[in-house]
């Protein structure tokens, strides 16, 4: 069994840094916009899908991802919009968006399945083990780059306190829907690799992303914490590597089947956010102990100096 385990090490690796980018769009909405974002399990097929019609149909593969990505962003801007120009709910304009992107997937691929095996994909002369460190290393500085800008600020201070940058005269309007609309065009990026990683597009792939990515990025901030924005995007990529090894080796152990692997990342998300939790809940009974122990001690002096 352990043999096996270290067997399957290489390909969860892999797989995490395939799913990286989806990570990052996460970590945007999740982290830095506190915006719930659901359109990602809708968004992660489109990018899917659009790569591979393009694909099937002889345009360039490079060409077929880039513009993955720009269908991601699309749909994330509808959300965007729903919800800073409609007025509604955060939460409800992602699961309208969700919903609506089931259908609008499948009038894409026009096939519930779009096989790819006998085309040429980005990994046909670069293997992924080469490609992929090196696309996730450039996404995440571009990513750190731009949160120092003007509009990066502007939308890292939307989400920390939107009243207060009105005030400022910024459009938070604005800043959300960019927000948005990066993040699901990183989510369509990944979708579109794994896509022609793995051989075909399909119309459920993208069930449960939401799940995955939030466990990589609470994963990764219970090990290299946010300091700062160069450390959270790097434990949004690591998170995602972690996850998908622990599941790797989940699966290895003997009574778990593939089928097992919705629950297995549901009980992961379930100890990520609790462990945290606990963690802050001992920390601060052992501060109130201590400070209580310093209060009775100095109690206890000014008595014994007030005998004197």
């Amino acid at each position: 069994m352990f043999a096996s385990m270290l067997e399957s090490m290489p390909g969860a690796i892999q797989l995490g840094l395939l799913y990286a980018c989806m990570s990052l769009g996460v970590y945007i909405t999740y982290r830095i916009l506190d915006f719930p974002d659901l359109t990602v399990d809708g968004s992660f097929t489109t990018g899917a899908a659009i790569a591979a019609v393009m694909i099937t149909h002889g345009y360039s593969p490079w060409l077929s991802t880039a513009c993955a990505f720009v269908g991601g962003a699309a749909a994330g801007a509808l959300t965007g919009l729903l919800h800073t120009k409609g007025k509604i709910n955060a939460l409800l304009s992602g699961i309208i968006m969700m919903i609506a992107l089931y259908s609008i997937n499948l009038r894409i691929s026009k096939l519930p399945n779009l096989p790819l095996i006998k085309y040429e994909t980005v990994f046909t002369h670069i293997s992924p083990w080469l490609l992929m460190p090196i696309f996730v290393i450039v996404v995440k500085l571009l990513l750190d780059a731009f949160f120092q800008t003007d509009l990066g600020l502007s939308l890292r201070a939307t989400g920390d306190n939107a009243r207060m940058i009105r005030s400022f005269g910024a459009h938070t309007d604005n800043t959300k829907i960019i927000g948005v609309s990066l993040s699901n065009g990183l989510v369509a990026l990944s979708g579109a690799f794994v896509a022609q990683e793995q051989g075909y597009s399909d119309q459920s792939m993208g069930i449960g992303m939401i799940v995955i990515g939030l466990a990589a990025v609470i994963i990764g901030e219970a090990i290299f914490g946010r300091r700062t924005v160069f450390w959270a995007t790097l434990s949004a990529i690591v998170g995602m590597i972690i996850y998908r090894v622990v599941i790797a080796l989940a699966l290895r152990v003997p009574g778990f089947k593939p089928t097992d692997l919705k629950v297995i990342t549901a009980v992961i998300v379930i100890f990520a956010l609790v462990i945290p939790t606990a963690q802050r809940a001992i920390r601060q009974k052992r501060l109130a102990r201590r400070r209580s122990a310093e209060l009775a001690a100095a109690l206890t002096g000014s008595s014994a100096g007030g005998d004197r």
